[in-house]
């Protein structure tokens, strides 16, 4: 006895699946702003005008940053506002 016609739930499966990957793309294809992102030691340092050495030595003195593995990433948006209370304050 077969209750549920299999070629129709075969197609809703595929449509709802279908539905969600379409949503997930739309939803990825934003990028996040370039303040929100994660900053490689070596962009920030390039983007800032500063050597590696400097960077490091700023982390040392309380530079926010993420240590994912064994890479260190910045947000810009923390770097800014660090940097912003240092000069006023």
């Amino acid at each position: 006895m077969q209750i549920i016609n299999t070629d129709v739930l075969s197609r809703c499966i595929k449509d709802a699946v279908r539905e969600e990957l379409q949503e997930h793309f739309k939803k990825g294809d934003s990028q996040p702003p370039p303040d929100e992102r994660l900053w490689s030691k070596q962009e920030l340092a390039a983007e800032l005008g500063v050597s590696l050495v400097t960077l490091t030595d700023w982390m040392k003195k309380g530079l926010p940053f993420l240590r994912l593995h064994k890479r260190v990433y910045f947000k810009m948006s923390e770097v800014l506002k660090i940097m912003q209370q240092k000069t006023n304050g």
